[in-house]
Parts: structure tokens; C-alpha cells; sequence
């Protein structure tokens, strides 16, 4: 699993702000992406506990489990997707499902509200085969392990910081998409370790801001103590996440959405997608004029999904 150190921060032609990107979408696998930096942070937790099954969740048009699956198969380690149905009920095929569909991965297919026993499930599958199993999310409801994805981007933090300095400047605000908070809980880690100044805005995809905070704080919290350092006081704070610009739930967009992933393509040629950079991208531009931002640096993490894109592209 290849991952750059520094990937391309670019300037955007958006107006009313500096708007830089950050090209992780552009990370050398697997189509690239934010999961492919915390895909390595699973695998090598995995090793290092004495794994060799991996378990990993996520919906059909899950980046992580692309990743995972395509990091598993050239290791030769096996791997099971607990895949849950959209919303609505319905299991839908999306560019990111026929990929891990290729790779081999083993599917358990199960309801929203039935992660857990399907969990279960898994794990009885691995074990009934001398293997021994790791869940990504830690226990069967999916707690535990929050602190190894929040290694990640406390990791990436410092390579945003870096290339700040080699650029000369300094960005005031940084935009995402937040979903399963590891993201987000890593820049978190970074900017309370460095004390500097600025706001680290999550737009979420998926989750309401109570639930998703909540994630988010258990991150922060677990990887300061694995790390060993003291947790500042107030890191709440610190914390911000905007359940505003969901358009109904996960996976579900607007024509509003659908109109910022034409024009940033048109502007920028940028691939955005429906289900998580269009919309935080969509979200960060009516946070910035909600909030009357003006004449500041602002960068967005492009943290992938390019095959979600494609799958668009009829709508465009």
C-alpha cells in the first residue's frame, strides 16, 4: 500500500475566499483516497494483535472497504465486508461494490439496525476456520479501536503543516467530509497537539451532530491515550461538526449537490461525488456564507470516492 507524504495542495478557482484542495484522492491506490492512509493504519494494527481475518463494515458505496479489500487481496489476507442496506431497505450495486465484488472479499449482508449480530456472524465464520478475526471497529458494536484511524490523519496533520510552511501560508480554516469520524478525529489530535490557530470544520454525511460528535470525542480521547500525552482541557471545543447540509441522510443527495460536483468539474476539473466530497463540498460553501467568511485561507481534503463519481455521472 503505497501512501505520499505531502499529496498536492493546489489552489481553487472559487471565488469569494482563497480556496486551496488537498489532492488525498490522488493517493497511488486503490483509487486513492483518505482510506487508503487509514486502511494502513487498520492492517498494521491488525498484524501487530496477530490477526489474519479481517472484518470491515460499511454500506456499498463504502471508500474504506474498497481499500481494505483491495489491501487485503495483495496480501493474501482474507477479508469479509458486513455490507447494511441503504435507508431505505434496498442493497444497491455502486462502483465501489463491483470493485470489492472482484477482489474476493466475502459479503454478509444485513439490515441497518442489524450490525451487530452480523458481527457476530463474522466472527464465527473466521474462528470456525482456525482464523483469527479482526473487526476494525473493535467489538461487535463497534467500539474500541478508535484511536488506531485517528493515527492517520494525526499523522496527515503534520503534512498539511508542513507544506503551510513551504508554501508561506497559513490556512484558517479546514473543510471535510466527516463521516466515521476518523478523519476528523485525527486532525483534531494534530491541531491540539500543535496549539495553533484554526477551525477544523467536519461537514457531515451520515450522522447527526450529537451521535457524531460523540464519535469524534471517543477518538480524540483514545488516541491521546494511547499516545501517551495529556488530553488539554476544553478539547470539546475543539470539535466541530455540521449536521446542516445532510439532504436527508447518507448516500441521499440534492440538486443542489449535484450542481457544485458540475461546476467544480467544469471550474477545476475536479471529480466530487453525490455521497461524500460533493456534499461536504456543497456544505463547506454555504457554511463559509452562512457565516459571512471573507478574505481567508480555506482548504478542503479531498478525501476521495473518485469511483463514486463515475457512478454519477448519468446525473450530471
Amino acid at each position: 500500500m503505497v501512501i505520499l507524504e505531502n499529496t498536492p495542495i493546489t489552489k481553487l478557482n472559487v471565488p469569494g475566499n482563497n480556496f486551496y484542495i488537498i489532492r488525498d484522492d490522488l493517493l497511488p491506490f486503490s483509487c486513492g483516497g483518505n482510506k487508503v492512509r487509514i486502511a494502513h493504519e487498520f492492517l498494521s494494527d491488525m498484524k501487530a494483535k496477530g490477526g489474519n481475518c479481517l472484518i470491515m463494515y460499511g454500506n456499498s458505496r463504502s471508500n474504506l472497504c474498497r481499500v481494505l479489500a483491495s489491501a487485503c487481496y495483495m496480501e493474501g489476507i482474507q477479508c469479509m465486508m458486513i455490507c447494511s442496506d441503504d435507508p431505505d431497505g434496498v442493497h444497491r450495486k455502486t462502483g465501489n461494490s463491483v470493485l470489492v465484488d472482484l477482489l474476493g472479499s466475502e459479503i454478509i449482508y444485513c439490515a441497518k439496525n442489524a450490525i451487530a449480530p452480523a458481527v457476530d456472524e463474522a466472527f464465527r465464520r473466521a474462528s470456525s476456520r482456525g482464523l483469527i478475526p479482526y473487526y476494525i471497529y473493535g467489538n461487535r458494536l463497534g467500539t474500541g479501536n478508535e484511536g488506531c484511524a485517528a493515527r492517520a490523519y494525526a499523522k496527515a496533520y503534520d503534512e498539511i503543516c508542513t507544506q503551510e510552511e513551504a508554501m508561506g501560508i497559513h490556512f484558517d480554516y479546514i473543510f471535510h467530509a466527516s463521516g466515521t469520524g476518523a478523519t476528523q478525529s485525527g486532525l483534531v489530535c494534530g491541531h491540539l497537539v500543535r496549539g495553533d490557530n484554526r477551525k477544523i470544520i467536519g461537514i457531515s454525511v451520515s450522522r447527526d451532530k450529537k451521535r457524531g460528535t460523540g464519535i469524534i470525542k471517543n477518538g480524540v480521547t483514545e488516541w491521546f491515550r494511547e499516545e501517551g500525552k495529556p488530553l488539554p482541557p476544553h478539547f470539546t471545543d475543539e470539535i466541530l461538526l455540521s449536521d446542516e447540509y445532510l439532504a436527508g441522510g447518507y448516500g441521499i443527495f440534492s440538486e443542489e449537490i449535484l450542481e457544485t460536483i458540475r461546476r467544480e468539474w467544469q471550474r477545476d476539473s475536479i471529480c466530487l461525488d453525490p455521497t461524500y466530497t460533493g456534499k461536504a463540498f456543497t456544505g463547506m460553501l454555504s457554511y463559509v456564507l452562512e457565516h459571512n467568511i471573507k478574505d481567508k485561507n480555506i482548504l478542503f481534503i479531498h478525501t476521495g470516492g473518485t469511483p463514486l463519481f463515475y457512478d454519477a455521472l448519468e446525473l450530471l
